[in-house]
């Protein structure tokens, strides 16, 4: 985090990881107001100094931020898809609603944008939850007791190759990969739902407790708004990973968060998963 933050205010989902980034920034002594969005966000963002926010009550949230303070904005967690029509829009929402009925067309990628752009026309500079808690990034090579063996690495660098592909279409960012053979890709379902998929697959095509195989690959969109939406894995990603009967998960190292490290690389070490920041091709040359 740059000296010449003053004050960040959070637009926070659903999910771990905007507690995580709370939790960080507080530790780093930086001042923090989060704006949760209301009925997704943790509880536990209540023990912040911050406010609830409707999805279409962008001018709200952007005067509250003023208000407390905030010169930099961060977003974090997941926010699903609404239908328009259901939300309740200020001025500013209804104003910023057209670009965004034009972005939901074209992907999640373009919708982030809408949202990057009007906050930097508001007057804030955006950040990343990387930069924001950096502790978070996976760092390249295997974390625990397991690591890749020759006969996975192949699985990686088709896993690699295949997320780019279905990312430069704004699909997903993850895709299982079990002997060179793609057993599934994630499209809006997201991650958790997609393992729980290959978990529904018949045996021969994927591994199980006892005899481990495949490998969950993530990596970033290759033009990807990287400020927001990286991809990230915790410890529900082990055990849905474990449930489905794979050998390990890579993501890419430095495009990527980690979170709940401690315990979910136990877990992982338990299950005898490996989780291993890969560097693809692209970048390693």
């Amino acid at each position: 985090m740059t000296r010449e933050v003053r004050k960040v205010g959070m637009i926070a989902g659903s999910g771990a990881l905007p507690v995580a980034i709370a939790h960080d920034l507080r530790r780093a002594g930086m001042p923090l107001y989060i704006a949760r969005i209301s009925s997704l966000s943790d509880p536990a963002l209540e023990a912040f100094e911050g406010a609830s926010f409707g999805l279409g009550a962008i001018g709200a949230l952007f005067s509250a931020f003023r208000g407390a303070g905030c010169d930099t904005v961060v977003y974090a967690g997941v926010v699903r898809r609404a239908d328009p029509s259901t939300l309740d829009f200020d001025a500013e929402g209804l104003a910023l609603l057209p670009k965004v009925l034009s972005a939901m067309r074209e992907g999640d990628d373009a919708l982030l944008r809408v949202f990057v752009e009007a906050t930097e026309a508001a007057g804030f500079k955006v950040i990343g939850a990387d930069e924001a808690a950096g502790g978070l990034l996976v760092r390249a090579g295997a974390y625990g007791i397991h690591a890749p063996q020759s006969s996975t690495v192949s699985d990686i660098a088709r896993g690699a190759q295949v997320a780019a592909a279905i990312g430069a279409w704004d699909v997903g960012q993850g895709v299982v990969v079990c002997d060179g053979l793609v057993l599934a890709v994630e499209a809006q379902e997201g991650t958790d739902a997609m393992l729980m998929r290959v978990a529904g697959l018949p045996e021969a095509l994927r591994g199980r407790g006892d005899a481990r195989r495949g490998v969950l690959v993530k990596r970033p969109k290759p033009a990807q708004e990287r400020r927001i939406d990286l991809p990230t894995i915790g410890l529900q990603t082990i055990e849905n990973a474990a449930a489905a009967g794979l050998i390990g998960i890579a993501v890419e190292a430095g495009a990527a968060l980690f979170l709940q490290q401690q315990d979910a690389i136990a877990r992982a070490d338990a299950l005898g998963l490996f989780v291993f920041g890969f560097v693809p091709e692209d970048r390693a040359r």
